[in-house]
């Protein structure tokens, strides 16, 4: 062979392969909030939305399916068995990678240990640490490989996170800046991966951060806001795609990534309504989900009330702490907005109402306060007499974040005072009343 010759074959031989635009589907819950059962327009549960989950990876040989936290906290069976068969029941659904919400933490940090431990699939949180610097969770990104990609998922938590739990319930682990982690992340898959996906549990702000300043990041699937996108969002050819709470719907985004570049080609999202009266439900996971309901039955669907007319969250919230405000005999009473997570309807209600608008294991706790001490957002306007003193109640979630917008937004105030669970105050109250109107 002549060394010309011989050089052009090596030449070849050295070339790096030809650029390559290889498709990936990725399919994506959020805020699925432990509704097993379809809601009372028979959107969502458990076992129909496993089930368009299989109708749509059925005949996708490049689909990887995710979840961007709190898979946990907002009915009875969570509650009542700190979120374990929740996750139990998940594995069903055939993650590929998960990340953690702020609601996960609701039932202690060990507790959310056990739910990592549970998954079989891996869950990943990129900066969330102790005081050592430790990650909560085993990794901070995964790499999965589909279709001939190497897809990199990096898992993000709210920097908000320690005004969403109780103190008590953290121990010293919390957030570091998210920007900071997933720059720090992205550096090091560099080489390593040809997509690179944000899974995070986060607010706006910083999914536009996120969106504006990280271009190594293609593509964010995200959680928190529990009102999903009504399409998808982008920036200088990124995406990012959120779809609503309690497992109503279920997102598709389809890709095509230029291997070359790892950019996005091409992409374009939908979300799929988990509708059960035009679903079939998922046997196995109906049998779990009827497994865990039977044993709750008995203690939740009891007879209570009787309302006139369907409740609003924002009406719920004033009609919670009015009740409160008779029961205990305080002068004001504050509930958080974020306190309420369903609404009230109309017709006979069950004790499971009353579990589903306020599913958190949270105590009304009270203090005295003078007139002009009590904050403006407790008054909404009432007058007070600034000398005398009233009483307040507020949940011990508010009591220990009260600085907070969604708060008390004031800071000093001590509630000494252990009146009872919320939720039993509000169940002693509808019975009494027989009638809400």
């Amino acid at each position: 062979m002549s060394l010309r010759r011989f050089l052009a074959v090596a030449l070849v031989a050295c070339a790096p392969l030809a650029a390559e635009i290889r498709s990936l589907t990725i399919l994506h819950t959020n805020d699925v909030h432990a509704h097993l059962m379809p809601n009372d327009s028979h959107l969502g549960g458990f076992s129909y939305l496993a089930s368009v989950i299989r109708q749509e990876r059925a005949n996708c040989t490049d689909c990887i399916l995710l979840n961007s936290g709190d898979l946990v906290q907002g009915t009875p069976v969570s509650t009542i068995f700190h979120g374990l068969p929740v996750f139990e029941i998940g594995n069903l659904f055939g993650y590929d990678a998960a990340t953690l919400g702020n609601h996960e933490f609701d039932y202690g940090w060990m507790q959310a240990r056990k739910f990592i431990e549970t998954a079989k699939y891996p869950i990943v949180t990129a900066n969330l640490v102790n005081a050592k610097g430790e990650l909560f969770t085993p990794k901070a990104y995964v790499i999965l490989k589909v279709n001939g990609l190497r897809v990199a998922v990096i898992g993000g938590m709210t920097e908000e996170l320690h005004t969403l739990t109780n103190p008590n319930s953290m121990g010293d682990w919390h957030t570091t800046p998210l920007v900071e982690a997933v720059r720090k992340c992205a550096a090091e898959l560099r080489g390593q991966a040809d997509l690179i996906v944000l899974l995070a549990h986060i607010d706006g702000n910083e999914e536009q951060a996120i969106l504006e300043s990280v271009p190594e990041v293609q593509v964010s699937v995200t959680g928190h806001l529990h009102t999903g996108l009504t399409e998808a969002r982008s920036h200088d050819g990124r995406v990012l795609v959120r779809v609503k709470s309690y497992g109503v719907e279920l997102g598709r985004l389809d890709l095509k990534v230029d291997t070359a570049t790892h950019k996005l080609a091409d992409w374009k999202w939908k979300r799929i309504p988990v509708d059960s009266t035009k679903t079939a439900p998922a046997a196995d996971v109906a049998a779990l989900v009827d497994n865990w309901e039977t044993q709750v039955k008995a203690l939740v669907d009891r007879p209570l009330a009787i309302s006139k007319r369907e409740f609003t969250p924002r009406e719920i919230k004033s009609l919670m702490e009015k009740a409160l405000c008779e029961e205990t005999g305080a002068d004001f009473v504050f509930i958080n907005a974020g306190g309420v997570r369903d609404i009230l309807p109309k017709g006979q209600l069950l004790e499971r109402n009353v579990w589903n608008i306020m599913p958190f294991d949270n105590v009304l706790v009270m203090g005295t306060f003078k007139g002009k001490d009590l904050p403006a957002v407790v008054l909404d306007g009432r007058k007070v007499d600034p000398n005398h003193e009233y009483t307040l109640a507020v949940s011990d979630f508010t009591a220990a974040n009260q600085s907070t917008a969604e708060n008390l937004r004031s800071t000093g105030l001590e509630f000494p005072h252990q009146i009872g669970m919320v939720r039993d105050l509000l169940i002693d109250w509808f019975r009494k009343k027989k009638v809400i109107e």
